[in-house]
């Protein structure tokens, strides 16, 4: 019975289980990213070269700095 119950049921539970193993992908690419040293480090250089053409105050390169330092930290 449950080959049968399979077979009957692969329309449905197909396409359901083929989204969500591309949803838990997508999700660990995107963790893997955000974990990434180099990925914030790269960051922290994208942060001080719009503070240094003025596209953001101070403040929130210092805020933005601060969190992006915080996570790196946590990695190591």
């Amino acid at each position: 019975m449950g080959i049968v119950r399979a077979l009957l049921t692969l329309p449905i539970k197909g396409p359901v289980n083929g989204g969500l193993w591309v949803a838990r992908k997508v999700h660990d690419t995107a963790q893997a990213e955000l974990n990434d040293p180099v990925s914030l480090r790269k960051s922290l250089v994208q942060l001080e070269q719009r503070l240094l053409a003025g596209d953001i105050s101070e403040d929130d390169y210092d805020e933005a700095e601060t969190t992006l330092l915080l996570r790196i930290k946590a990695l190591q």
